[in-house]
């Protein structure tokens, strides 16, 4: 079993816990991710590592509150614990002195971008990152962002913090800067934004990393449903990945393939709300 030692509440739907896993944080580095299981009834499902403690022994790990287990997730509080977490799973980051980087994380993706981009800087390189959400409520980590980059730049879709944009315009400015010399760049975030970023630097021909675990569903290379097309490669996310060149995905694929078991989401989180409403009730 594993222990939550600590509980942050983000926004209305985005949370995070430390999670005492001394196997896990002993070997996790940026990039990996790891399986969990809240209970013997509960699914399988990644989450990225955000943040590890080899010392304490912990990891940590934030959440969107989408779908029955994610929300299911956010129910629980310190002293609670999780049936099974397996990891650290996936390749690892590249991780190098490339020279100048830039790591670009949207919503969520803000959490697995942090560890990348402190690595990144504790190598040598200078990293420029830009971090974005739809609203102010939903951005958060901004002084670890800022800790870990050598320039931090926050972007609000509706203009409610920092500078109104998508990530892609500060990216798009970044790139036609003469006075700079992008080597690489890292993209984490819905698949529509890692999509759109890719599209931006094709053009430049700058290296671009993105991470699909989203995609997943068991993990284990068992069940096929993270396959994804580079190019004429096909790779299996949770055994090859979940790093991938942005520029080689099929991008309209890898948005068709997340919607495959959206109505079966869909019932798995109405019956679980009902028997959280059942409960509550009393069993009424």
């Amino acid at each position: 079993m594993y222990r939550i030692l600590e509980k942050t509440v983000f926004s209305d739907v985005t949370k995070s816990i430390v999670v005492h896993a001394p196997h896990v944080a002993k070997k996790a580095n940026a990039g990996q991710f790891v399986i969990i299981q809240i209970d013997e009834r509960g699914e399988r499902i990644p989450l990225t590592i955000a943040d590890y403690d080899r010392v304490a022994g912990t990891i940590t790990l934030v959440f969107q509150e989408i779908g029955k287990t994610t929300m299911q997730l956010g129910t629980l509080d310190v002293g609670d614990e999780l049936l099974v977490m397996a990891g650290p799973l996936g390749h690892p980051t590249e991780i190098e002195n490339y020279g100048t980087v830039v790591c670009v994380a949207g919503g969520v993706g803000i959490a697995p971008v942090f560890p990348i981009a402190r690595a990144l800087k504790e190598a040598g390189n200078y990293v420029i990152t830009i971090m974005g959400a739809r609203t102010k409520e939903l951005l958060f980590w901004e002084d670890k962002m800022r800790d870990a980059s050598n320039e931090l730049i926050v972007c609000t879709d509706d203009g409610s913090y920092g500078r109104k944009a998508l990530v892609t315009e500060p990216l798009k400015e970044l790139l036609e800067d003469q006075s700079r010399e992008i080597s690489k760049v890292w993209a984490i975030g819905p698949a529509i934004m890692m999509k759109f970023v890719s599209l931006t630097t094709k053009p430049y021909n700058i290296p671009t990393i993105v991470s699909l675990n989203t995609i997943m569903v068991d993990g284990t290379g068992m069940c096929g449903s993270c396959r994804v097309d580079l190019g004429d490669e096909i790779k299996f996310v949770c055994v090859d990945g979940p790093e991938f060149d942005g520029h080689k995905v099929d991008w309209d694929n890898v948005l068709v393939r997340l919607n495959i078991y959206r109505e079966q989401e869909k019932l798995a989180l109405e019956r679980w709300l009902r028997q959280q409403s059942g409960e509550r009730g009393g069993g009424q």
